[in-house]
């Protein structure tokens, strides 16, 4: 990390606490890396933040995604590599005078605080008139909905108010940053819902710039602008949830997102492969230093199935989903899929119906057979 002069610091300091209070900012992370002992928790991350823009980091347990945010705040230090916004280099300023808002898993709210003054807390530690403050911290308690818990302690009130709580005191001070630290995972799945899309419409009312971390690809699709799936301390992609849907850049990330098939092809040189009878192109350059004998990846929706006496599969259930129904198939080779049809088609297709799942003509994913 550069070495700076202290009167350096200090004007990097001022400048970023004169910055344009509520103003969502660009944050750059350049070149990350971080050790813990003999464990890779970073491995050259970048990422840009456009101003105002919501991006979710994705992807399993021990990843990297939480300290990539906690090097954003302040909390953790590179090895190598900075943290910019609006950019100024952030890297050695300290994380309480970052102007960043963070709302944690575990709410983090003071018990001896009733929700107003919880929520009137940094404005406190920034020295505001009390009727002022006061004032603002109404203001956002009403803007998450909690005007009527204004006088409750946090004991008092359920976990989906206690987050909105927090959320409502990182908002006060009017950050430029927001950080999201899987904000939703101790909640019950219909809170979460509620949630999320609170949290989204204020981030994008406020314009307020946000990292999101989270290991749910349901949140990260659902609330984010982009999403960045992680692997090994490594971005595998960043793109409109979208584009990470039905454009997965390597198999971890087609794996990772969503529902996913494997069924064994075979490459046709390097632009096609052959499975289910069919020959179809190959997505990309996936097929560059693969064996003849992969796996084609599709998701539910994109095969084809019909009945058919004497095809290449037999179903063996059905899971009704509302207006589409997900038929588990089983193919020859004792390899199990699972097809996505209307539920009208699906009707007709019970336990034991014996059909035909094709390809359609469209590019696939191919990765190395398992």
């Amino acid at each position: 990390m550069t070495t700076r002069a202290a009167a350096g610091t200090e004007a990097t300091e001022g400048a970023v606490r004169a910055a344009g209070a509520g103003a969502g900012a660009p944050v750059a992370l350049t070149n990350l890396s971080r050790h813990f002992g003999a464990v890779r928790a970073l491995d050259g991350l970048s990422l840009d933040i456009a101003p105002g823009e919501l991006v979710a980091l994705l992807g399993p347990s021990g990843c990297g995604k939480t300290t990539a945010l906690r090097i954003l705040a302040g909390f953790e230090a590179a090895d190598t590599g900075s943290v910019s916004v609006d950019g100024r280099d952030i890297s050695r300023i300290p994380a309480a005078r970052r102007d960043m808002g963070m709302v944690f898993q575990s709410y983090s709210l003071f018990p001896n605080m009733t929700a107003l003054d919880n929520v009137g807390f940094g404005l406190r530690m920034r020295k505001q008139r009390g009727s002022e403050r006061g004032r603002r911290a109404a203001e956002l308690l009403d803007m998450v909905g909690l005007t009527d818990q204004a006088r409750k302690y946090p004991h008092q009130m359920s976990g989906g108010q206690q987050q909105r709580v927090a959320l409502a005191r990182a908002l006060a001070i009017e950050p430029r940053v927001l950080l999201l630290d899987e904000p939703l995972s101790a909640l019950d799945a219909k809170v979460r819902l509620q949630l999320r899309e609170q949290i989204r419409a204020l981030q994008q009312r406020l314009g307020t710039t946000t990292l999101f971390v989270t290991h749910d690809q349901e949140e990260a699709l659902s609330m984010a602008d982009r999403v960045g799936v992680m692997k090994e301390g490594k971005l595998e992609q960043v793109a409109q949830p979208s584009q990470l849907y039905d454009q997965p850049a390597t198999a971890f990330v087609a794996e990772f997102v969503g529902t996913m098939n494997r069924i064994p092809g075979e490459l046709q040189g390097s632009d096609d492969v052959s499975a289910l009878g069919t020959v179809v192109p190959v997505h990309g350059d996936t097929a560059s230093g693969l064996s003849v004998d992969v796996d084609v990846l599709v998701r539910p929706e994109g095969l084809e199935i019909i009945a058919a006496p004497g095809g290449n599969g037999i179903v063996t259930n059905k899971t009704f989903l509302g207006s589409v129904t997900r038929v588990s198939v089983l193919l020859s080779g004792d390899v199990s899929i699972k097809v996505d049809q209307p539920s009208s088609v699906a009707a007709a297709m019970s336990p034991g119906t014996s059909v035909q799942v094709s390809l359609p003509g469209t590019p696939v994913l191919v990765a190395e057979r398992r």
